[in-house]
């Protein structure tokens, strides 16, 4: 079969930390279930938190104590892979059925990563994608991912793979994606705005695949008892815009704003080869005479260990 059901699902992270965001989450069983959805993404950062508005004390040049604190309180919300959390997400995709792409906030020694963590029904956590370039002052709390996880998947809406937030007006990295034979593009985000909606249309049209966004909501700063300096106290900090799109760029689905909720689609991959008939952005239509693009998949630890001297023969 090629048509299946693809969802986003649009919720935000909670101020009460992370286990009850993930109760959060896992509450959506039956509507995942329901829908029949084998795809479903989820926004960047929703396990672990995006902190909009958080400066953790930095200015240029020093930094503040609390600043300091606010970062540990952080780093302690963020979740291991694989840890608990992630296997009370393998649950939720075997229970039903879907394949789950979830944004989070990773933690590994004492550096945080934002990624994007899949998971399989039958086989569980198959895969992650670190985020490659953190955006802004993101770059204070987040470490930068390498080219080890430009993961795709095997998924039953087709081949997937994920891009988070501003990875997504890479140019490189989507022909990379591209190259990989991405058929359903996953897009968690945080960014709100009307142009989001336009680079998601340019994308599915640009790689002739399907694309699944799926942004956080977050209520005003008002409503959520907290101070951000620079924002208006009654404007909510995300409102959402979670959207389905086709691979000619048309809108399935959405964009939903200021509320929660599981946002579906049919799609069929069928689609696709109609849809790059006049346009294979990595095939008939990429130049290779004029145009090549390196991709350096090798994994880039900050520490290596040789323990054989490459010279020693025997």
């Amino acid at each position: 079969m090629t048509r299946t059901t693809v969802a986003a699902l649009q919720l935000g992270s909670l101020p009460s930390g992370k286990a009850d965001t993930l109760d959060l989450i896992l509450s959506y069983e039956a509507p995942i279930i329901e829908a029949g959805a084998t795809l479903v993404v989820l926004p960047e950062a929703v396990l672990g938190g995006y902190p909009k508005g958080e400066t953790f004390g930095t200015r240029l040049g020093f930094r503040l104590p609390e600043g300091r604190e606010a970062f540990a309180a952080y780093f302690a919300n963020a979740i291991d892979v694989p840890g608990a959390e992630t296997e009370a997400l393998e649950g939720l995709s075997a229970r039903t059925g879907a394949t789950l792409v979830v944004g989070i906030i990773e933690r590994e020694g004492s550096s945080l990563y934002c990624s994007a963590v899949f998971f399989d029904p039958a086989k569980g956590l198959i895969g992650k994608h670190r985020k490659l370039m953190p955006t802004g002052t993101e770059r204070l709390i987040w470490g930068q991912g390498d080219g080890s996880t430009l993961t795709t998947i095997d998924a039953q809406a087709g081949t997937a793979g994920a891009a988070i937030c501003w990875e997504n007006h890479m140019p490189l990295l989507r022909t990379a994606m591209y190259a990989k034979g991405v058929e359903v593009w996953c897009a968690p985000t945080v960014d709100e705005r009307d142009i989001w909606q336009a680079s998601m249309r340019h994308i599915a049209h640009e790689g002739r695949c399907f694309v699944v966004s799926a942004c956080q909501v977050q209520p005003s700063p008002a409503a959520l008892g907290i101070d951000v300096p620079d924002w208006d106290d009654d404007r909510p900090l995300i409102r959402g815009g979670s959207l389905i799109v086709g691979p000619l760029g048309n809108v399935l689905a959405g964009p939903l704003r200021d509320q929660a909720g599981l946002l579906t689609a049919e799609v069929d991959t069928a689609q696709l080869i109609q849809a790059r008939y006049d346009f294979d952005v990595v095939g008939h239509y990429s130049r290779p005479d004029v145009f090549a693009l390196t991709i350096d998949e090798r994994p880039k630890p900050g520490t290596r260990f040789v323990t054989e001297d490459p010279g020693q023969g025997t």
